[in-house]
């Protein structure tokens, strides 16, 4: 049984926007230190975030994906890590998510900790699927100078196009009549996120805009993982600026569990208001 989270009860885990489903799926729930994604940052900094923090050392972290029911579909964002501690397959189940029922995969960006679980020693996971990659992500990683730099590419990726699954997206692609792609470029050169409406409701899939609700506040800050951080920065800035304005639901893969929540002001700084 995957572990509890230390900061939400599972009765969260899920909501509605109009007609659409959205279920908070988990791969790990890791505690390591902040300097691993944010090295140029202080303790001091953290520790002004204690909610954040497993002791004052060491911070929580988490793998998340998510699946949403739209328009008669079984969409999964996001497969994950696959790795030592990771369970998403045995999440989706525990949760009464089939993951053969699963019609499209959306990958927000092509990052081991976002298509990890696609293929376990060759056999996919998901076989009823189709899998919707961002172009430019494609375009990079399957570059010759960089296609053999991270080992996750080969074994989960490259299979895809073989084995005739894959759709290349870009720009804003409606993968339902709720549910449509928003180009967020920087952290990867294809970084997608996505906008569900439905019913004049509405939210957010941040993917990896945000990596930790600190960057509420700290919103110049880059984790190591931006690949083309001043990119990365005009669009968080962007984005956040945007959702607060909106007072929009948003689902944070990386924020703490369940990761729904909205940014909101406050009389000194912005903050993320978990749900």
């Amino acid at each position: 049984r995957p572990p509890r989270s230390p900061l939400f009860p599972y009765t969260t885990l899920f909501r509605s926007v109009g007609n659409a489903e959205l279920i908070s799926l988990n791969d790990n729930l890791p505690i390591r230190s902040p300097f691993v994604a944010f090295p140029h940052t202080t303790i001091e900094q953290w520790n002004e975030y204690p909610e954040l923090m497993a002791d004052h050392e060491n911070g929580y972290h988490r793998w998340g994906s998510l699946a949403i029911r739209s328009s008669g579909k079984l969409i999964l964002v996001d497969t994950g890590m696959q790795g030592e501690g990771c369970y998403l397959l045995d999440d989706m189940k525990r949760k009464g998510i089939d993951r053969e029922a699963v019609d499209i995969v959306v990958f927000t960006h092509v990052h081991p900790d976002h298509v990890g679980w696609n293929y376990t020693d060759g056999k996919p996971n998901f076989p009823n699927a189709r899998f919707l990659v961002p172009q430019k992500d494609w375009d990079y990683w399957t570059k010759p100078e960089n296609i053999n730099t991270v080992e996750y590419v080969v074994p989960q990726v490259l299979p895809l196009k073989e084995n005739g699954v894959m759709d290349l997206i870009d720009g804003e692609y409606e993968i339902t009549p709720e549910l449509t792609t928003y180009p967020t470029p920087g952290h990867t050169p294809g970084h997608t996120s996505i906008r569900v409406t439905s019913k004049g409701e509405h939210a957010f899939i941040l993917g990896d805009v945000a990596h930790s609700p600190i960057q509420a506040h700290y919103t110049d800050w880059c984790p190591e993982f931006d690949i083309t951080p001043d990119m990365a920065r005009s669009t968080r800035h962007a984005v956040i600026d945007m959702l607060e304005a909106e007072g929009t639901l948003v689902s944070a893969g990386h924020f703490p569990d369940p990761g729904f929540g909205r940014f909101a002001r406050g009389e000194e700084r912005r903050f993320w208001q978990g749900l």
